[in-house]
């Protein structure tokens, strides 16, 4: 649209300019006739008069001369008239005669010194006239002069007339112009391209409609309709091709997990069941921008892995809706496609109250369960009120399920995360036929630390509902286990991990979520270059040799205080990397409404001010802190970018940071620095190991990463790379779904 106001705009330029060019021209002509007209009539009066004003002059019939003057009073466009004699002395003048001026004056005078008419356009008063005057003679020699004032205000007037009109016809030509030209674009060129494009979107999706109606008829795209539709017959021959070699991968143990493979083993295995995801958090976030709608990703390590999965599988993604445009772009179920530049799923918004927000995810949720789980040296906070809004809103979540599956036979329903630990009981009890799962995406912690939450028994009971529970690793699954035999009674099978309550059977595995890892190692250049590096660098202000990532939530299980801690010794033990090496700490703001967050995000600003100070010199600080959300796009620019990234968080499930940093090093180059209460740290073992809360240790890791020869670095990363290729999210959603779908 914006190409199309820019071409509009230059076409009515050009049109203006010769338009304007045309009416100067025109002006000009126009005013040039006119005065040559006045200037014609004026002379011919003036003559006229001399023959009877010389006579009576000469013989100074005084009150004749002034009678003959009165008589042109009111005439049209007629101003005045004048008599003078050789001295510039007015002998009669007519009553609208305009005061002498000093121009009509010097007109008078070079008419008799010359002996000849003289005239000139003047500006009297707020008029313009025309004054010319000729000499009277005697027999002998000039003895005065005949004045004759025109009114030329006319001649603007006209002028001014011509310019209206000729603006007036602008405006209505540009106007006119304007609607036929978009017409024409949009008949022409927008509808046939549009069609087009939809008809590429289509194969894209792998979808076989055509839509060519508008595009075939018009014969500007038939070569280009003709080239699209062999795209269009390739893209959908690869994409069987794609399938059916995917399909033949499924009996291969060892053939690596994508999408396509994903996609056939779910027909496999669901043989047209749905599948239905359920989160407190949305994949998309519909934002307002000015009068503009636009959406974005959120930073959460549990979106980050399932939205690739829901993009294989398709099916129904039931969230909470946090956006302010929202509820601007769902349909009456509160419903919409996403990807919303390429649907493959529903996703289905349930809306909460800031009553239900604040109690359920800002308080129970966040402020109880969160550190309880994380045992990050923080109290949790355990409030009745917190707890009636969490069960309300769980069961508000349960219901909107239930009206999903109400036609549904055998429906599997995949709850996610904390938010919604009495979801499965409630859902199970109503449509006990449901397979349910549940996956825990923080530690569980030991019996001792769970057993302080005042309604522990609760939220087992609504978690012991799901037909398979799911957390990162299997000390997580035996603290579970622990925590149910101390707290309920149960029958617990320790040989197939599975708890019986009430006759029910619930089965606790260990599944390592990780992420959607490109296939293959792949060599092709798709990093960031030298310019592109320092370009970034550049915009950071950092023109360091050394630089390390950071990239966390604002979150203070995440350990940033405890990082900014060993590099502080780092540079203090190593002067020589003083002005010399940059960390880069990527912070987005989280849960801003809480205000422990809020007190840590102060306490991070002023540590990393304490240590800039501490080292700074000339223009050089050795942390840099960009508190605000990046695109996934802008946060590949900084992992390429970065020497190592070191994640020290206190207690984390699996910690996707460290994944997706390895997953960006196509150069196979960099070194991990990883926290040893990360779940990653059991799968990623080339990283370099360290205790978050040992600054020594992880400050002696930091200058082994510096150091760390080129060959190493490769050695690590590509065992580390293989790791995460072998084991990608593909793989884990697979195997969570043979799972759960085995069981019902």
């Amino acid at each position: 649209m914006k190409q199309v106001a820019v071409a509009l705009f230059v076409i009515v330029t050009i049109i203006s300019l010769i338009v304007i060019a045309f009416t100067v021209n025109q002006v000009e002509q126009e005013e040039q006739r006119l005065q040559s007209d006045l200037q014609y009539r004026s002379t011919l009066l003036v003559e006229s008069l001399k023959e009877t004003v010389e006579p009576n002059f000469i013989n100074k019939s005084e009150k004749y001369l002034q009678s003959v003057v009165e008589r042109f009073t009111d005439k049209k466009r007629f101003a005045g008239l004048g008599i003078y004699d050789n001295k510039n002395q007015v002998i009669a003048t007519s009553f609208i005669t305009p005061e002498a001026t000093s121009a009509a004056a010097q007109i008078v005078a070079d008419a008799m010194d010359a002996d000849k008419a003289n005239g000139d356009f003047e500006k009297v008063g707020n008029k313009k006239v025309y004054l010319l005057a000729v000499p009277l003679h005697d027999d002998k020699s000039v003895v005065g002069a005949l004045m004759v004032v025109q009114n030329a205000g006319y001649i603007d007037d006209r002028l001014t007339e011509i310019w209206k009109n000729n603006l007036i016809r602008l405006l209505i030509q540009a106007s006119l112009l304007s609607f036929a030209v978009l017409l024409l674009i949009r008949w022409i060129i927008y509808q046939p391209i549009r069609g087009l494009v939809e008809t590429l979107k289509l194969a894209r999706m792998g979808r076989a409609e055509q839509n060519l109606k508008g595009v075939t008829s018009s014969f500007l795209f038939r070569p280009l309709v003709k080239e699209i539709a062999k795209i269009r017959s390739s893209l959908m021959e690869a994409r069987i091709s794609a399938s059916e070699e995917a399909r033949l991968r499924l009996e291969k143990l060892d053939s690596p997990w994508t999408a396509e493979r994903l996609k056939e083993f779910i027909k496999d295995i669901l043989k047209g069941r749905t599948i239905f995801m359920v989160s407190n958090r949305e994949p998309y976030i519909h934002t307002k921008n000015g009068g503009k709608l636009e959406f974005y990703f959120p930073a959460s390590g549990m979106a980050t892995a399932i939205e690739p999965v829901m993009q294989a599988c398709g099916g129904m993604w039931i969230a909470s809706g946090s956006g302010d445009a929202d509820k601007l772009v769902v349909d009456r179920q509160n419903k919409i496609k996403v990807p919303p530049d390429e649907p493959k799923y529903t996703l289905k918004r349930v809306w909460l109250t800031e009553e239900e927000e604040a109690g359920y995810y800002y308080g129970f949720s966040n402020e109880g369960l969160w550190p309880l789980c994380h045992i990050a040296h923080n109290r949790p906070i355990f409030r009745k009120e917190d707890w009636e809004e969490y069960k309300k809103v769980n069961q508000k979540f349960a219901d909107t399920i239930l009206f999903e599956i109400k036609n549904q036979d055998r429906p599997v329903i995949l709850i996610q995360d904390f938010h919604l630990a009495l979801v499965p009981r409630m859902v199970k009890a109503q449509r006990p036929g449901a397979v349910v799962g549940i996956f825990w995406h923080i530690p569980w912690p030991n019996p001792e630390s769970f057993s302080i939450c005042p309604w522990k028994k609760e939220v087992l009971d609504g978690m012991l509902g799901a037909d398979l529970l799911g957390f990162h690793t299997q000390l997580h699954c035996n603290n579970f286990i622990e925590t149910v035999g101390r707290e309920l009674e149960s029958m617990i099978d320790f040989e197939r991990f599975t708890i019986t309550k009430n006759g029910h059977v619930s089965y606790i595995k260990p599944f390592p979520i990780s992420i959607s890892f490109p296939n293959g190692f792949d060599k092709a250049k798709d990093g960031i270059d030298k310019d592109e590096k320092e370009k970034l660098l550049k915009s950071l202000g950092i023109k360091t040799k050394y630089i390390g990532l950071g990239i966390d939530r604002l979150d203070y299980t995440k350990g940033i205080l405890e990082r900014f801690k060993a590099i502080e010794i780092f540079l203090n033990n190593n002067p020589s990397y003083q002005d010399n090496f940059t960390f880069i700490q990527i912070a987005a703001p989280s849960r801003t409404k809480v205000k422990k967050y809020r007190d840590f995000a102060l306490e991070v600003e002023k540590e990393v001010e304490r240590i800039n100070n501490l080292f700074k010199a000339k223009d050089w600080k050795p942390i840099v802190l960009l508190a605000k959300h990046h695109s996934h796009t802008e946060i590949q620019k900084f992992y390429r970018t970065a020497d190592f990234c070191l994640v020290t968080s206190l207690h984390d499930g699996m910690n996707l940071v460290a994944k997706e940093y390895v997953a960006s090093r196509f150069d196979e180059k960099g070194v991990l620095i990883l926290s040893q209460y990360t779940g990653a740290s059991r799968e990623l073992k080339d990283a370099l190991i360290v205790n978050p809360y040992n600054g020594e240790q992880a400050a002696g890791a930091i200058k082994n990463a510096l150091e760390m020869t080129p060959k190493e670095q490769v050695k690590r990363m590509r065992n580390m790379r293989e790791t995460i290729k072998n084991y990608n999210v593909y793989r884990w959603s697979a195997e969570l779904l043979k799972t759960i779908v085995n069981l019902g």
